[in-house]
């Protein structure tokens, strides 16, 4: 079964994404996040969702990343 939900590392993982670029996304508000105390938990939906409408994308350039 699949986590519904990642930490920002687990994303990382799941998603090929390095941790400080995927950090920075969740700072520019491109990524929805949960945030529960200091963890900040990243939907499994939601990544799948950035991932594929910002295929191609410079995702170190906030302004050519769509948000979701």
């Amino acid at each position: 079964m699949q986590k519904q939900a990642l930490t920002v590392n687990e994303a990382a993982e799941y998603s090929g994404i390095g941790r400080n670029t995927l950090r920075a996304l969740v700072r520019w508000g491109k990524i929805p996040v949960i945030q529960i105390g200091n963890k900040t938990i990243i939907r499994t939906e939601a990544l799948d969702l950035f991932l594929s409408t910002n295929e191609g994308k410079n995702l170190k350039n906030i302004h050519e990343v769509i948000a979701v």
